[in-house]
């Protein structure tokens, strides 16, 4: 884990919190709720990263930030990977079968 949110590199947090540019993000609906001004709503920003995150959330992004994948439903993850050219998920499990004539049958 990191010690300050910013320091992820998938986070929006430089971006909402500390005023960076990035064409990768655009103002959500909810942001813009926090605050009547851009300084209003990068404090309010900030405020929300005060609290101490545990359980299944914790484990997800322990589990993300050691694979170095993103954290977010999976339509977010494609877009991401399509605006990076970088994947941010993880493969499916297992060996791809090639021979169309497979059968599991077969080696039963």
């Amino acid at each position: 884990m990191v010690e300050d949110p910013g320091e992820y590199v998938w986070s929006s947090y430089p971006i909402n919190a500390l005023g960076k540019e990035s064409a990768l993000c655009t103002p959500h609906p909810e942001y813009l709720r926090l605050g009547a001004t851009e300084d209003a709503r990068m404090k309010n920003y900030r405020a929300l990263f005060s609290h101490h995150v545990e359980g299944d959330l914790l484990e997800e992004i322990r589990s993300s930030v050691n694979k170095g994948m993103a954290i977010g439903q999976d339509h977010f993850k494609e877009e991401i990977e399509q605006l990076t050219g970088r994947r941010v998920k993880p493969k499916k499990a297992g060996r791809t079968i090639y021979d169309p004539g497979y059968s599991r049958g077969a080696w039963e």
